[in-house]
């Protein structure tokens, strides 16, 4: 009887530490393969709602969570997802500490000289938001009112060029380092006069923070003579040809299946995707 025992004690022992071993050894394939993805550090604000804000300490938003629709099971990417200042975006983009980033990007012809763009994956057209006591009733009333820009954005390029053609009747332009939600407050507050900005983040801004003093007018970004349109990108760093095209076949297949949509519907309010010629041609 004590042979017996003896036996299926030892014999239990050498199963246990069989699996033991196997499942070490499943452990280390799965850290093997994880350490042989190429990372992708994404870059973001993360003060844009409804593009990137932080909810319970995390970062999300319709840039983020497209961006975690995209490279979900990849077996070549793995992502980290990087809060960081506006200016430091493109300083990260130029020295390769980024990859890629989101953050409500538009087009324009200086951006797109220096960098990759993805796929539009929304549509989020300009709106001219100002104080309800500005005396702006149109795009053609901003001469000699006030606005604050973030030096490097579409917005501040459009006004500076505008400016150029009309040195009669030029806006006044302050720089600043202020997000688009203390912008909108200083609007609100008769600070500033107006703020040109994206259609869905200051829809958001006022609703989120009560801003019953500012009253939204649309326009054409033609007007100003943009070189802009209303779509919505990721942008790469140079030489990231790969990961674009990864990207962008990505993008693809979500606009297809419909998951675009319904994050747009969750984080936009609505159905606002971009042609579907202009997803499958960036493809």
């Amino acid at each position: 009887m004590k042979k017996l025992t003896f036996g299926i004690v030892a014999l239990a022992s050498t199963v246990l530490l069989a699996a033991c071993g196997s499942s070490e050894k499943t452990e280390k394939a799965a850290d093997s393969a994880k350490s042989e993805k190429e990372k992708v550090v994404l870059a973001t604000v993360g003060t844009t709602k409804p593009f990137s804000f932080e909810k319970d300490g995390n970062l999300t938003g319709y840039d983020v969570e497209v961006a975690k629709a995209v490279f979900k099971g990849s077996d070549k990417y793995e992502v980290e997802y990087k809060k960081t200042a506006w200016s430091s975006i493109f300083t990260g983009l130029d020295a390769g500490k980024f990859q890629m980033a989101g953050n409500n990007f538009s087009y324009s012809e200086e951006r797109a000289a220096k960098y990759l763009y993805s796929a539009p994956t929304a549509t989020n057209p300009l709106v001219l938001a100002v104080n309800k006591d500005s005396g702006i009733k149109s795009i053609k009333d901003i001469a000699g009112k006030k606005t604050q820009v973030v030096a490097g954005t579409s917005t501040a390029s459009m006004l500076d060029k505008y400016n150029q053609a009309n040195a009669d009747k030029a806006t006044e332009i302050n720089y600043t380092n202020e997000d688009i939600t203390q912008m909108l407050t200083s609007v609100d507050g008769g600070k500033f006069d107006y703020k040109i900005f994206e259609t869905q983040s200051v829809k958001t801004i006022i609703e989120d923070q009560g801003l019953n003093n500012v009253e939204l007018i649309e326009f054409d970004a033609a007007d100003l003579g943009a070189d802009t349109n209303p779509y919505v990108y990721f942008i790469f760093a140079d030489g990231q040809d790969d990961l674009q095209k990864f990207v962008n076949t990505r993008i693809a297949e979500l606009y297809e299946d419909g998951t675009l949509e319904k994050l747009s519907n969750e984080f936009l309010g609505g159905t606002y995707l971009p042609e579907e010629k202009d997803v499958k041609e960036a493809k």
